[in-house]
């Protein structure tokens, strides 16, 4: 929209406010975004109306749109649920937690968690932080003065907060100067003219009855509009005409303007000929300016393609910690820990990089490809190269004899381009010499080829990945201008796109509103957009500098920027106008004569960074001016290339030395400082499995099937469904390039300091626990016991420890002042015999349990039990929780059914059957959206979360003499959401998601058939998962207590076992395993055999994370 057609809009609403058009004027101001009434604000804040106070804010910002209005609509909502507990409504309260303010868990998880406890209170004013909270009235009006405050600091209210300073009535005086002015051209004026229309233009009548010459026609006023177009912008016309609003593209047309404010013709070119064009676009709320460099707010940023905000970004929307508003800067206040200042690694990669692309889902891999042809992927966290490729042309045969002839002539490759597919099991390169390869990406260094095309003539210049029609697709561009579409399975080619003059430079792939489309510019600085049919480009502008330029999105989707260099030069970062196809803003800090291509990309839709004059230069997305500077402690080229991670936290910046240097930010140290912790202990488990010989014994089994869980290139989530974040350590025999050494040596265990084990109290009501997990904050540990009750450990704060998990403290039993347990619902049969479960919600508030009798929800906080439901029988077996939404949980069942049941509104939303026996595993993945389940029958299913059909069923292959109808089966998700872990007696095994088959499987373990060794085989597995990925703590409790005919034998193995693990050699302590795996099945009663072997395995396990913890 021009700035006449704004202006015009404020006429109309001074029109609308002085005839009392009091909706309609609010309603339009809302509509526009152009202004913003603060007092009518005011007045529906005061009265309580929440529902028009956000309706009013929508027009102008949405919540995720900047810190300053994630904290307007928290103080608004906070205060609508505040309301709602001082009239002692909790069901609203309720819906209120759920329905508006679950959108800020994700940002700060500890506020929500405390907005939520407030539920369990009988007055909220109960809250230290609430205490002087008053009467609803004083609430709102304090509540205001900081919401002012807050909109007065944000920059998309810049410029709306003040009224333009009109004379009365300025519309009519508008529109009578008109009537004058044609009245004037009458031929035959009357006197006194009687105006009874202004839908068409006055004329006075011909004295003889004659006709007046038609508008239409008129020189002087120009044609009028026809039927479905608009009108050029004439000499005389005062307004440029607003077009219909259109898809994204409609505006950029085909032949650029001359003018400031270009007409809009008749036919605007539209994405295909929709029948309703309005209902795909909302025009941006911003106008265009001929002048690039005045700073407005950004336009919509209401698209759909918008991404979760990862956890890492705290510092972009940094909620109040008190519950109380606070005051906030009227600016923009940038934090030192914001910027990527410091070099936290360096890697030498060997060649000059050309690309680089950080992983979508794993934060520290890198993938890097050179200027010979080279790709690289390292591990940023570890600084380990986890694979190095030449190039290499896969099947020459298959490639035309123009590139064939090319190599021979000059065998010289570089890569242009290295991508990650969106899910991260593809990456594909373009290379300089006609062919892209495609590989597929399967954890650790497990890299395979996949495709290779013989793409284009000349070089590939850019390549990318896209879902049009929800198929995963490469987009090429080359040398030989055209751009090509591939499938991404086949590589079958399903569209070619001609129309550029020169090579085609870059692609940018996106959608809007449903509608999938490609930029792509050329060298002759021609950007072009096409949709994937074969009708040709739907665009045709030209790019600041005329020459190499790159187009990216911002993180949202929301907002388009493009940056490119002239021959002379010159560089250019602007962000675009879709709408109209004009340049919106023009970043300045470039320095005149650019030394090269200028590289740019942005990261958490705040922040732009480009490499110029040997240093990274940042711009705020929202400012023309710039921001600061990075120089990485020197060493970058001129135009250094740069990459963020996906969560902003790290920047990848190429070096001079044919280097890498990774620069991080406050929370990016974090990131790295813990994956190093972790990798280092990983690296030390994974040495031992390589360079210690396995004793195959049946004890020693258990525990080398367990550390391998705990090394391999997974996430591995606790055995009762909680995801958990490993690093991704692969156990390989290192690099014979790499300086051995590094290899790390196991430590020999001399000292019980280095082992801490709990136990439970003479005066417990129980001797055994059932289920065990660390809390997903590491500093606590929840147990199950036997008996159905419920024990938390937490570490006490002290000089010596942070309250953080570890051996040289003892954790100490924990329970609310109430000295109430958490004690689930028994049946009356022995809950000694009962299927214990339990699942902890994502931010630990709850817990989820039952022992053979009713589900109860607890408060982890209270231990009240919030509420109990679905009684037995059947009983339930396994649960988890929706990663997504706490309400919905998944509940496995002692009758082979699986029930999706919504805890909130108490019903049970489907009923999932395809298991044959009792279900023992569940585990979501929020990747794929899909819910993997296992049963006592061996049999693993997938389920879709949309809705909840089966998708694919496998059984376990159980060796033949080995029955499995009463053995457990658990599964649980790799971090990378896409593989996930099977764990059974018989066998361990990884298995990819959505074919469901196994990518690697451990071996059988024939001596413990007969001694119930899934349950030693699982929870050892979940123990030893924990101790990688939260502590080096050991938990257990004492094994069943055997019968008298037994008690002595069982005893004295376990004393004779504690003393030689704790204090021998290594070899003292496998030949203690060995025996003690030998002597087990000749022990009176298999019940005592397995508590014995079950105990071998644990304090083996125990060894292991002392010699960790050790370190």
């Amino acid at each position: 929209m021009s700035s006449l057609s704004r202006e015009l809009v404020f006429l109309i609403l001074q029109f609308l406010d002085e005839e009392k058009f009091k909706e309609t004027v609010h309603k339009l101001e809302q509509e526009s975004g152009f202004y913003f009434n603060m007092k009518y604000f005011e007045d529906e804040v005061i009265n309580g109306n929440w529902d028009e106070v956000e309706r009013y804010l929508s027009g102008f910002t949405k919540v995720d749109d900047n810190r300053y209005s994630m904290k307007i609509f928290f103080e608004i909502r906070k205060q609508k649920y505040l309301e709602a507990l001082d009239k002692l409504d909790r069901s609203k309260a309720v819906e209120i937690l759920v329905k508006d303010l679950k959108v800020f868990a994700s940002f700060n998880e500890e506020l929500f968690k405390e907005i939520t406890q407030l539920l369990t209170l009988e007055n909220f004013r109960e809250n230290e932080q609430l205490s002087k909270y008053g009467d609803t009235k004083s609430a709102r009006a304090i509540m205001l003065v900081e919401l002012k405050k807050l909109i007065e600091a944000n920059p998309l209210f810049r410029d709306k907060l003040q009224f333009p300073n009109l004379k009365n009535s300025r519309l009519r005086t508008l529109i009578n100067q008109s009537l004058n002015w044609q009245h004037q051209l009458c031929k035959n004026p009357r006197p006194n003219p009687d105006i009874k229309t202004l839908f068409v233009d006055h004329s006075c009548g011909q004295p003889n009855g004659a006709r007046a010459p038609s508008p239409a026609n008129n020189p002087l006023l120009g044609s009028m509009p026809k039927t479905g177009g608009f009108p050029p912008l004439g000499a005389h016309g005062p307004f440029q005409p607003a077009p219909t609003p259109v898809p994204p593209l409609a505006g950029w047309m085909s032949n650029p303007p001359a003018v400031t404010h270009p007409a809009v013709s008749g036919g605007a070119i539209g994405f295909g000929t929709p029948t309703n064009p309005a209902a795909l676009l909302k025009h941006p709320r911003t106008p265009t300016t001929a002048n690039p460099g005045m700073d407005y707010p950004s336009g919509d940023s209401d698209h759909i393609s918008k991404r979760t905000r990862p956890v890492g970004m705290s510092e972009e929307v940094n909620l109040p910690m008190n519950m109380l508003p606070v005051t906030y800067p009227q600016s923009h206040n940038y934090q030192q820990d914001d910027f990527h200042k410091t070099v936290a690694r360096t890697l030498s990669q060997g060649s000059t990089p050309m690309s680089m692309d950080f992983h979508p889902l794993q934060q520290t891999l890198l993938l890097v490809g050179t200027n010979v042809g080279d790709i690289g992927l390292w591990d940023v966290g570890t600084k380990e190269r986890l694979v190095v490729r030449n190039f290499k042309v896969w099947d020459l045969s298959k490639c035309t004899m123009a590139l064939q002839a090319s190599l021979v002539k000059d065998p010289a490759v570089s890569v242009n381009r290295i991508i990650w597919s969106p899910d991260g099991t593809l990456f594909g390169v373009a290379y300089s010499r006609h062919i892209v390869q495609i590989y597929s990406y399967n954890g650790g260094d497990d890299l395979r080829q996949r495709l290779e095309i013989d793409a284009h003539i000349g070089g590939v210049n850019d390549i990318a990945f896209a879902h049009p029609n929800k198929q995963l697709c490469i987009i090429t561009c080359g040398d030989d201008k055209t751009i090509k579409v591939w499938e991404a399975t086949s590589g079958a080619k399903q569209f070619t796109f001609e129309g550029h003059e020169a090579p085609v430079y870059s692609v940018c792939p996106h959608y809007k509103e449903n509608i999938q489309f490609i930029f792509s510019t050329a060298l002759d600085g021609k950007i072009k957009a096409w949709l994937y049919d074969n009708l040709g480009s739907r665009v045709d502008y030209d790019a600041p500098g005329h020459w190499c330029t790159t187009m990216a999105y911002s993180a949202d989707g929301s907002r388009l920027f493009s940056c490119g260099t002239s021959k002379d030069g010159e560089s250019h970062l602007v962000e675009w106008n879709e709408s109209e196809g004009a340049v919106k803003r023009t970043y300045q800090g470039f320095r005149k004569r650019s030394m090269g291509v200028v590289q740019f990309d942005t990261t958490r839709n705040r922040f732009l960074a480009a490499g110029d004059e040997f240093m990274i230069k940042i711009w705020d997305m929202d400012s023309t001016g710039l921001l600061t500077t990075i120089d990485a402690d020197g060493g970058l080229p001129a135009s250094p290339r740069i990459r963020f991670n996906k969560e902003g936290t790290l920047l990848a910046v190429s070096t001079v030395d044919n280097g890498i240097k990774i620069l991080a930010n406050a929370d990016g140290l974090r990131l790295l400082r813990t994956l190093e912790n972790r990798s280092f202990d990983a690296s030390r488990n994974a040495t031992e499995t390589v360079t210690k010989p396995l004793i195959l014994t049946a004890a020693a089994n258990a525990a080398a099937a367990s550390s391998s869980v705990a090394a391999a290139p997974s996430a591995i989530t606790a055995m009762n469904g909680d995801s958990r974040s490993l690093v991704d350590v692969k156990p390989r025999i290192a690099d014979e390039s790499l300086d051995r050494s590094k290899v790390w040596k196991l430590m020999e265990i001399t000292e019980s300091t280095h082992c801490r084990s709990i136990k439970l109290a003479d005066n417990m009501r129980t001797s055994k626990i059932s289920r065990l997990i660390y809390t997903n904050s590491g500093l606590a540990i929840l147990a199950l016991t036997s008996s159905a009750v419920h024990l938390l450990w937490k570490w006490p704060r002290s000089d010596r420890n942070s309250g953080k998990a570890t051996a040289s403290v003892s954790p100490t039993l924990w329970q609310p002042p109430s000295g109430i347990f958490m004690t689930n619902d028994t049946t009356d049969n022995n809950p000694e015999e009962a299927v214990h479960c339990f699942a902890l919600s994502k931010n630990d508030s709850y817990v989820m349990s039952a022992s053979g009798g009713k589900i109860s929800l607890f408060n982890m906080m209270t231990f009240k039990t919030m509420t109990t439901f679905m009684p037995a029988p059947p009983a339930a077996t396994f649960l988890a929780f929706h990663p997504q939404d706490n309400n919905i949980i998944a509940i496995g069942m002692d009758d082979s059914t699986i029930q999706i049941y919504n805890v909130r509104i108490d019903e049970v939303k489907s009923k999932l059957r395809g298991h044959s026996k009792r279900i023992t595993g569940l585990a979501f993945s929020n990747v794929l959206n899909v819910l993997v389940s296992s049963g006592a029958d061996a049999q693993l299913c997938v389920w879709n979360t949309d809705g909840w059909e089966k998708q694919k069923n496998r059984f376990l292959q159980i060796p033949s003499g080995r029955q499995s109808n009463i053995l457990d089966t658990r599964v649980q998700f790799h971090q990378d959401q896409m593989h996930f872990l099977v764990v059974h007696e018989t066998q361990i095994a990884i298995y990819e998601t959505t074919k469901l088959e196994p990518v690697k499987q451990g071996t059988c373990l024939p001596r413990l058939g007969h001694l119930h060794t899934v349950s030693l085989l699982s929870s050892t597995a979940a123990l030893l998962s924990q101790l990688a990925a939260d502590s080096c703590l050991l938990a257990s409790a004492p094994a069943p207590a055997p019968s008298s005919s037994a008690a002595a034998s069982c005893s004295a193995a376990e004393d004779a076992l504690v003393s030689r693990l704790r204090l021998g050699s290594a070899a003292s302590r496998a030949t203690a395993l060995e025996e003690l795996a030998s002597t087990a099945p000749t022990l009176p009663e298999p019940s005592v055999a397995a508590a014995v072997s079950a105990v071998a395995a644990l304090l083996y396990s125990a060894s292991a994370a002392a010699q960790r913890c050790s370190r």
